[in-house]
């Protein structure tokens, strides 16, 4: 196969990747209310971050959007861990995980 053939992959097609894989977290957030759900969506939303830390970094030809992504790693573990640990407070509560059963943990 020829090589002129093929669609050389820029930094816009990166950006348009990570902008819908962003905008599919950002709709499993508003959309859903399944506790499970949303950390995943939130999740998919750092990684589309990080896509674009990546990215730029690769395009520039620096290792300052690499070295974030561990950074942004850190935060989406520590969310995962407290997320999780509250999903697993209104499960035993509640038999069901749904955000609307977050208020009633005040007490």
């Amino acid at each position: 196969m020829p090589m002129s053939n093929l669609v050389d992959v820029g930094l816009s097609h990166y950006l348009a990747l990570s902008a819908a894989l962003f905008a599919i977290g950002m709709l499993g957030v508003l959309m859903r209310r399944n506790v499970i759900v949303m950390m995943m969506s939130i999740e998919l939303m750092l990684n589309a971050v990080n896509l674009t830390f990546v990215a730029f970094s690769r395009f520039r030809d620096n290792m300052d959007g690499q070295a974030m992504v561990f950074f942004v790693m850190t935060v989406a573990a520590a969310e995962a861990a407290v997320g999780l640990a509250l999903a697993v407070t209104i499960f035993k509560r509640f038999r069901e995980v749904n955000i609307r059963y977050f208020e009633h943990l005040k007490g």
